[in-house]
């Protein structure tokens, strides 16, 4: 099943999005968000979390 954005209806949502938006807001949750939208519902910039989408893979995050 493809996940879209919660907040503007982006479809097929890719791993990373899908595997941050379980990092930060919960395994359990069940609203996903693209970059641009979790970074607006977050208050910070997109390329912020692009580059905490690389640090968790470094560390071994199983999310993405």
């Amino acid at each position: 099943m493809k996940k879209s954005c919660y907040a503007c209806g982006k479809s097929s949502l890719s791993k990373n999005e899908i595997g941050l938006t379980r990092k930060l807001l919960g395994r359990d949750t069940k609203m996903f968000y693209c970059i641009g939208c979790l970074a607006e519902c977050l208050e910070v910039d997109a390329e912020f979390l692009v580059e905490k989408i690389k640090e968790f893979k470094e560390h071994g995050c199983d999310l993405f």
